[in-house]
């Protein structure tokens, strides 16, 4: 016969295991699948705009368009004219690793604005031009060219207000300037965003005025759309060799 005192103490013990749901260690199921962990997202792709106003203009445009996709950032002010570029190419690029630098000179080149008295020829400009892809190749990032918009069909309102300057840039001229350029990329085989041509057929509804270089909204979203369509592309060829 069972003493009272051990019947007891089992039933406590059946309680007790009833309350805590078991009595025994739990088995590890060897079939069992650990649970998934998270992927790490990788870090995006760095990508630099290179350029004067006119890339100030349509920078939030690209920006905007490349949300998740690129971490946009461009240089701090005016990038000018290749005189300016040539003396400032290392601080703009920092220590940074690019992915993608999208990079254009030439409106300054063309108009001189206060570099006016400077050797601004289509010779010089591609030779610096030459000096600045040299150092932009050193780097591992995808090279995209930006041809370099229309100049203003009046004479351009700071050339001849502030700078009392002859300020018409004739199709001549700008041609010798694009040419020089294209020369310069294909030589070293750069993309080339053609901007000119984008906007070229509706330049007069485009610019903000006739005597001005610069865009309304519509014509910087429609710049910064087709960058962004260019550094997309440049970023899946990345990715892809």
């Amino acid at each position: 016969m069972t003493h009272p005192m051990v019947r007891l103490a089992a039933c406590l013990l059946l309680l007790a295991c009833a309350l805590l749901g078991s009595c025994t260690a739990p088995v590890a199921d060897k079939n069992a699948t650990a649970a998934p962990q998270p992927e790490k997202s990788q870090p995006l792709p760095k990508v630099l705009l290179i350029g004067d106003s006119i890339s100030q203009g349509y920078r939030a445009i690209v920006v905007t368009e490349l949300e998740d996709e690129a971490n946009v950032t461009r240089i701090p002010g005016n990038g000018e004219w290749t005189g300016t570029g040539v003396k400032k190419i290392d601080d703009w690029l920092g220590d940074n690793d690019w992915d993608v630098i999208h990079f254009n000179f030439g409106l300054w080149d063309m108009y001189g604005w206060p570099y006016y008295d400077e050797d601004r020829s289509p010779q010089a400009y591609a030779q610096r031009l030459e000096q600045i892809v040299a150092r932009l190749k050193q780097t591992d990032a995808t090279l995209i060219w930006a041809t370099t918009t229309p100049p203003c069909a009046d004479n351009e309102v700071s050339m001849r207000d502030r700078f009392k300057k002859p300020g018409v840039v004739t199709a001549e001229v700008e041609k010798q300037y694009l040419d020089a350029a294209e020369r310069v990329m294909r030589r070293h085989k750069i993309q080339i965003n053609d901007l000119n041509a984008l906007v070229r057929d509706d330049i007069d509804t485009l610019h903000t005025g006739p005597d001005n270089v610069h865009f309304t909204g519509k014509g910087n979203t429609l710049l910064g759309k087709q960058v962004a369509e260019a550094i997309r592309l440049a970023i899946k060829r990345r990715g892809a060799r």
